[in-house]
């Protein structure tokens, strides 16, 4: 079991060919379960960042006032699935057109944002931008930032699905993110979610 400090997550360094994005479109809660079926992806990680205050709480970016986006940071083995298909599950499994929410849940924290720790990746999050227009007919608000401090959410927000499946929001907000993944990902399910 694996044990979060409330500290800055790096994720400027790959252990070997893995890739860490960190992307934000709604309840991080969703985008961490809907990640999790996909083959390759090693690990994501709940927490805050795009504001102004050093290892905020939960509390205080529910509030608004210190203008994180509920983010996560997906780690992946992109010789096993590829950089485009991370972002374009991403698209997938929330609304980009949505500005500053996602459904009910209302507020910056829930924007939906790419932050990239490069100009490499800059480029790749804006082509997924590109692509994501297309397929939702245009009028994506996704916001395209560089990537400050990940600040790591508290323990129970970590994989709070698989915690807790029955719970009302998972039901009636996270399950239905990870049915769209799965319907439109199966050549990269993980052989236990297929």
């Amino acid at each position: 079991m694996r044990v979060f400090v409330r500290a800055m997550f790096s994720v400027f360094s790959y252990p070997g060919a893995m890739r860490t994005y960190v992307l934000a479109g709604g309840c991080f809660w969703c985008l961490d379960a809907a990640y999790r079926v996909l083959r390759g992806v090693s690990d994501v990680v709940s927490g805050y960042t795009g504001g102004q205050v050093d290892n905020p709480t939960y509390e205080q970016v529910c509030q608004g006032s210190t203008l994180h986006a509920e983010a996560v940071a997906v780690t992946f083995d992109p010789n096993v699935i590829p950089s485009d298909v991370i972002l374009d599950a991403f698209f997938t499994m929330h609304d980009p057109r949505q500005l500053n929410r996602q459904g009910n849940d209302v507020g910056t924290q829930y924007r939906s944002a790419m932050f990239y720790r490069d100009e490499e990746e800059r480029a790749l999050f804006g082509a997924a931008i590109d692509r994501a227009n297309e397929m939702w007919g245009g009028g994506v608000v996704t916001e395209l930032s560089a990537l400050g401090e990940f600040w790591v959410a508290e323990d129970y927000h970590q994989d709070f699905f698989a915690k807790n499946p029955f719970q009302g929001y998972c039901l009636a907000v996270a399950v239905p993110k990870v049915q769209k993944v799965r319907k439109a990902f199966t050549d990269y399910l993980l052989p236990s979610t297929a």
